[in-house]
Order: structure tokens, then C-alpha cells, then sequence
């Protein structure tokens, strides 16, 4: 069985990890780097007499009629197209590029892990938030808005406090190229008196929750994994555990979720399309289970590490056995 793994050529471990489970198992996984077409990669997709769609990359070469299944997981199309290049025409070759990478994925006829229609509608997380109410999930108060009055109003509401967060992933590079992530922060009495800049850009406004844990699940088709970590241990942890990831990397515990619980978070995935999820759940002091949100292609890289969780093999599992 071929598998096709669409990546970009910085990605994590996570991509070694499966394809190594892949070949365990008897399968070959070829590694699509996004980022390197069309300087690097060639894709011929010809249809005359016969159909022929071939994807080259050095001395490898894949028939893409023979992909038994596709894991989409990271993309960065004609990321390597160089900067020097007129602008217009950079811009139209990196759209054209997209378009027929795009064209690509989506006329590969074999089994998807996920869709990426799926991926793209799931990424909302405004409609997360709504599935997960209707069905039961416990949910944070949640405030989208670029409103400062609607702000102000929601902090009265919330008792313990509010956060701010955002919607989209991104970071800020400074003069010297270092990277500067957009983490959840508290918001201060003092923050509220300077909203201005909310007619510029909306903000996400979640009540503050108390936190005894942070966990991380991770489902794979109806296999279901969870990781905790105690991020209250480092108070510049307290509100974002990815503040301090690289010292909380060996501070995850295997955790059981509720069956209940588990059993809302399948009927979550199955509302969203999707087969594969990176969930962020918080545990409160008097143990109730608040989702925060799903990553469609969320990591799971770390937590082979530890606690150990087998996530890669069943990723691998469910691309061969097209489940």
C-alpha cells in the first residue's frame, strides 16, 4: 500500500515517527514537501488517451493511482519560489502552484485522513464551541468581538476573571527575526481601559476556569488518547502550558477520561467529519472536563515521548487499514 503523507519540509518528528510505522507494517509512505514545488518537485497530471498523474521528487517517483491514502498534515505551497522574483509574477506562481497542488489532493482517489474540506470547516472554532454546547460538552463563556463596550460588559460577567486568546495561529517577528507567539493571556482591569485597537482586529474573550490540569487528547478514529499536565506547577505556565512546553516535556501523565466524556468528544469529531483531532481539554478542582477547542492536525509528537501514548502506530494502523 502507497500512502501519502502532504507536509512541508521543516515539519516535526511526527512525520518520521509514522512513516516508520507505515513501513513496520508492510506499507510505503512517500513524503510530499509542500514547499518544494515546483522549484524542487515535479507533478505531472496529464489526461488524454490514458490518465497519468506522477509526483517526482529526485530519483522517487510516485504514481498517484496507487496512493491507497492521503495524511494531510502541514502545507506551505511554493513556500521555496524566490523572494527576488518580480512581485505580480511571484504571486502568480505561487497562486497557480497552490491551485494545481490543490487539484492534486483533491482528485487522489484513495482514502483521506481527513478531507480537507473537512480540515478547513473544522478549523472554525467558533463552530467547535457551537457543536460542543449542543451536545453536551462543558464550554468556557466565550466573547468574539471587536467591540470594547461588549468587553467591558463580559468582564462584569465573569466572576473569576477573563482571558484573551485568538482564533487564528501566528506569531510576531521582531527586528532581530525572533519569533514572538500570541499565547492565552489573562486581561487586567487596566487592559479593559485600552480596547481601542479592537477596530483593527476582533479578539476571543473566554471566562478565566481554574485549572488541576491541562490534558491533550488525541483521537484517531474512534481510538481515544489523553496526556495531563500540571500546568500550575510554573506560575508562567498558569495560563498558556505552551509558555513552558519544553519544561513540562517530561511532566505529562497518562489520564482517563470520563466515558461520558469520551463518548460527547466521538460524537464532536463525527459533527466535524473529522478522523483525526488534537483536543484541549481543562480539569477543574471540582472535576468538571471543559473543552476548549480541536485541532484538526493538531501535534501529538511529544506525548510518544512521554507518557509514551502509541498515537503514530495508529495513525499508521488507520491509513492502512482505511477505516
Amino acid at each position: 500500500m502507497n500512502v501519502l503523507i502532504i507536509t512541508y519540509s521543516q515539519d516535526n518528528e511526527s512525520i518520521p515517527m509514522v512513516m516508520e510505522a507505515i513501513a513496520n507494517r508492510g506499507g510505503k509512505a512517500f513524503r510530499f514537501d509542500t514547499d518544494r514545488f515546483p522549484t524542487e518537485i515535479q507533478l505531472d497530471v496529464y489526461y488524454g488517451k490514458n490518465e497519468r498523474l506522477i509526483l517526482t521528487d529526485g530519483d522517487q517517483q510516485l504514481d498517484l493511482n496507487t496512493v491507497s491514502a492521503v495524511w494531510y498534515r502541514r502545507i506551505a505551497i511554493a513556500a521555496q519560489i524566490p523572494p527576488t522574483m518580480d512581485t505580480q509574477l511571484r504571486q502568480a506562481s505561487m497562486q497557480e502552484s497552490r491551485v494545481t497542488v490543490l487539484g492534486m489532493i483533491a482528485s487522489i482517489r484513495g482514502f483521506h485522513l481527513d478531507p480537507l474540506p473537512h480540515i478547513r470547516r473544522a478549523e472554525n472554532k467558533q463552530l467547535q464551541i457551537q457543536i460542543a454546547r449542543e451536545i453536551g460538552l462543558d464550554t468556557p463563556r466565550t466573547l468574539t468581538t471587536n467591540n470594547p463596550i461588549a468587553v467591558k460588559q463580559f468582564a462584569e460577567e465573569c466572576e473569576q476573571g477573563i482571558i484573551t486568546k485568538m482564533l487564528s495561529s501566528f506569531a510576531i517577528y521582531d527586528e532581530q527575526g525572533q519569533e514572538k507567539v500570541v499565547f492565552t493571556n489573562p486581561v487586567t482591569p487596566e487592559d479593559l481601559q485600552h480596547l481601542d485597537g479592537l477596530r483593527f482586529c476582533p479578539m476571543t474573550f473566554q471566562e478565566k476556569i481554574p485549572k488541576a490540569l491541562e490534558l491533550r487528547t488525541t483521537i484517531v478514529g474512534k481510538q481515544i488518547f489523553t496526556a495531563a499536565v500540571d500546568s500550575q506547577a510554573l506560575k508562567t505556565a498558569q495560563y498558556d502550558w505552551r509558555k513552558e512546553g519544553i519544561a513540562l516535556l517530561d511532566a505529562w501523565q497518562p489520564y482517563q477520561l470520563p466515558e461520558d466524556v469520551e463518548s460527547k468528544l466521538l460524537k464532536l469529531m463525527a459533527e466535524l467529519g473529522l478522523n483525526y483531532g488534537a483536543i484541549d481539554i481543562l480539569l477543574t478542582p471540582d472535576n468538571r472536563h471543559v473543552f476548549l477547542e480541536v485541532n484538526p492536525v493538531g501535534e501529538f509528537f511529544w506525548l510518544e515521548r512521554c507518557p509514551g501514548l502509541p498515537i503514530s502506530q495508529a495513525i499508521a494502523d488507520f491509513l492502512l487499514n482505511k477505516k
